[in-house]
């Protein structure tokens, strides 16, 4: 099953809101098939910024840390076509435009969930379902990948 990752899942795998959150975020990576797990640009982005800008790290530690997730996981480009979908997920669902990004481009690399803790657990646009990690009860499609 093709997912995607948002960026709070990064954003914790590098330790910036404590080592719990770390731990979790660390364990369900490994778990994930790096063949089938995508980055989308946005999420590199957004977790560059929180680095340095929540983390205090340098740039070039950010960096660092952009080019490794980027290694370890195809990432998933955002075209024209990823916005506009984004626009329209935003106008029709509420949804914040930058989130809208992700989502749409998690849909536009055919992925059947996307692993977040800031979208509604459940959502489900254009083959995508969000399922929350690190919620205590896990989303059927989430259960259903890790025992893969």
């Amino acid at each position: 099953m093709r997912l995607a990752l948002d960026t709070n899942i990064l954003v914790y795998a590098e330790g910036v809101n404590g080592v719990p959150l770390r731990k979790t975020a660390v364990d369900l990576i490994r778990r994930l098939s790096p063949d089938n797990t995508f980055v989308p640009v946005q999420v590199l982005g957004e977790l560059f910024y929180v680095l340095v800008r929540k983390a205090g790290l340098g740039r070039e530690s950010a960096r660092t840390a952009v080019l490794t997730w980027s290694d370890d996981f195809p990432v998933i480009e955002t075209s024209t076509a990823v916005l506009l979908s984004a626009a329209d997920l935003s106008v029709h669902h509420g949804l914040r435009i930058w989130d809208a990004v992700i989502l749409a481009a998690a849909a536009s690399a055919g992925c059947r969930l996307l692993l977040s803790e800031d979208m509604h657990e459940g959502f489900t646009w254009n083959g995508v379902t969000v399922a929350n990690p690190f919620s205590a009860r896990k989303h059927a499609l989430l259960e259903e990948l890790l025992e893969e």
